[in-house]
């Protein structure tokens, strides 16, 4: 649900924090208010169309953010937010949706403050809000949309995972398939470049662990004259083979006879003589050592050849089939095993087609079996739109799911033998119909007029499809268009049984429709320094009587008795049905 709304600077609003709450939440107020601009923002920041025009005048740029409780679509969006490296909110139970309009036309979204693509945003706004007014952002409107609807009424959705999970697999065979049945010539060249690619490979027998000490012996060989000087002047230095400067062994020498004197008038330094013999020790194991380096140092330019071609060869090699010695051996072991398999390719066509034939079986079963109870589930679906479109006083409208197959060669085969075209949802083309009037023949809803004829028709399906419905916000704009107060009372009664399963948010001007609020909003516009803002505020229960007063013509005390009166029927109805 939507929970918090922030919007500055947009249209005729300066600032607005909104909070709103779980159930019906009703907004009333004077025509030009601001009431429809908030859904405009609303649907703004779930990636509706932006236009410079949104931004208040005297200022730069608009900024509308929001915050859902995801509820039903949650693992949906934690889902979208892992494909896209998007974070999550800090307690994972909101995501937060924004949208910055700037002067000029340019907007940018973001998406728990990541940056996104509106398409993104539109993606996830689908998710959790659904608006019908003014900026439409229906999903009813989508065909697409009307066969999930009808299958989450069904209660199909395990049938419709086992369905999908084979139809994933017939899939998978159908490339390896596509894959081996290429024509002998370049199934040649394939063989060919594998055998080439795996001999080039094992030719060069390469030790994963080689190329390091290749490079060390490289730099010994390529420095040797200069190591060899290095090692002798060390050597020297030790040994003091010059008379102009002595060597450490002979200062040391100097240093342990001190300390034999010290330790002979002071018995207690003893012991740093001990010290001065143990360093002793260890230059003569040092230059015991750098003598053996020396000696292996050599002077070979043929062995620094070899090994630069050596490292020249596991680069080429590297660059060809990886950036490491190990990626090319596991690059060499891959292809020793394609070869295998095309060695194969006669065995493995004939294993990939009865796997083919028995996975279409199964999915030609599980099609018919879902279409099955489509059909079942589709006469209760419009028995039920019809039923309540008739309380909704549009007594003579019809509904109906209409469903189309489409015949086509090596398709999915019916229980009558007939072959048929399908995708991942079976072999069945769904979509709503509806005729308002008598004589006017079944359309599209897309296709039917707009107005309090569309807002009731699209209310009757989401009283219908509650439970299968998992967006969990839903707007009405001018549900009450075209209707009178009798009507409006019924509207009241389906919108907030509708909001036993979701949020609903609506804008109304009958106080017959606004008596069913849980939450009730007044909006109204305020003239400071010459310019116009738009207020909301939550009305307290004698606010919204007064409030409805007004709808009524005017805050008179019969219209607050008649107010009274039309709250305390609705709250004993709503009592008396939950």
């Amino acid at each position: 649900m939507l929970t918090e709304l922030y919007i500055r600077n947009f249209a005729i609003i300066d600032e607005l924090e909104l909070s709103l709450k779980e159930g019906l939440n009703i907004f009333t107020g004077e025509t030009g208010a601001g009431k429809s601009i908030i859904l405009d923002a609303v649907s703004t920041v779930v990636g509706g169309k932006t236009d410079p025009t949104f931004i208040r005048e005297g200022t730069d740029r608009a900024i509308v953010e929001a915050v859902f409780r995801p509820d039903e679509n949650r693992e949906a969006i934690r889902e979208i937010l892992k494909r896209e490296d998007l974070p999550e909110d800090s307690d994972g139970d909101q995501i937060i949706l924004s949208r910055d309009i700037r002067a000029g036309g340019r907007s940018s979204a973001r998406v728990n403050g990541s940056s996104v693509n509106v398409n993104l945003l539109r993606e996830i706004g689908r998710l959790l809000v659904d608006i019908h007014g003014q900026s439409d952002h229906l999903s009813l409107l989508n065909p697409s949309n009307h066969i999930v609807l009808l299958d989450r009424f069904a209660g199909n959705q395990e049938l419709l995972k086992k369905y999908q999970a084979e139809f994933k697999k017939l899939q998978k065979i159908r490339t390896r398939l596509t894959e081996i049945r290429m024509n002998d010539e370049e199934l040649l060249r394939k063989k060919d470049m594998l055998s080439f690619q795996m001999n080039e490979i094992r030719s060069a027998k390469i030790n994963e662990s080689e190329e390091e000490t290749l490079k060390k012996d490289r730099d010994r060989l390529a420095n040797a004259e200069n190591l060899s000087q290095l090692t002798q002047k060390a050597m020297e230095q030790l040994e003091g083979r010059s008379e102009e400067y002595p060597g450490i062994f002979e200062l040391l020498g100097y240093l342990s006879k001190s300390m034999d004197n010290l330790s002979r008038i002071d018995a207690e330094l003893a012991p740093l003589g001990e010290e001065v013999a143990a360093i002793n020790d260890a230059l003569n194991e040092l230059l015991a050592s750098l003598q053996r380096y020396q000696e292996t140092l050599e002077f070979n330019p043929a062995r620094l050849d070899a090994i630069e071609e050596r490292l020249a060869l596991l680069n080429t090699l590297k660059r060809k089939y990886g950036g490491s010695l190990r990626a090319v051996l596991e690059f060499a072991a891959q292809a020793e095993e394609q070869l295998a398999g095309l060695e194969n390719i006669s065995d493995q066509t004939e294993d990939l087609i009865r796997q083919e034939t028995s996975v279409i079986n199964l999915l030609s079963e599980l099609a018919q079996e879902l279409s099955d109870r489509r059909h079942e589930a589709s006469r209760k679906v419009s028995e039920s739109v019809e039923k309540e479109l008739h309380e909704l006083r549009m007594e003579s409208a019809q509904f109906e799911i209409r469903f189309t197959q489409t015949a086509a060669e090596n398709g999915l085969r019916d229980r009558h033998g007939r072959s048929l075209a399908y995708d991942e949802n079976g072999f069945d083309q769904v979509e709503f119909l509806i005729a308002p009037n008598p004589g006017e023949g079944l359309k599209p809803l897309a296709k039917i007029a707009s107005g309090g004829e569309t807002s009731r028709l699209m209310l009757a399906l989401k009283n219908t499809l509650a439970e299968a419905d998992s967006i969990p916000s839903m707007i009405f704009d001018e549900i009450d268009q075209g209707i009178g107060g009798r009507v409006g009372s019924i509207v009241g009664e389906k919108l907030w049984l509708l909001s036993r399963n979701h949020q609903i948010l609506c804008i109304t001007h009958l106080p017959q429709l606004a008596a069913y609020y849980d939450a009730h909003f007044h909006v109204s516009k305020q003239l400071s320094d010459g310019r116009t803002r738009t207020l909301v505020k939550q009305l307290q229960p004698e606010e919204s009587l007064r409030e409805m007063a007004q709808l009524m013509g005017g805050d008179t005390p019969e219209n607050r008795r008649a107010s009274g009166a039309m709250i305390l029927n609705a709250q004993k109805w709503k009592e008396s049905v939950k």
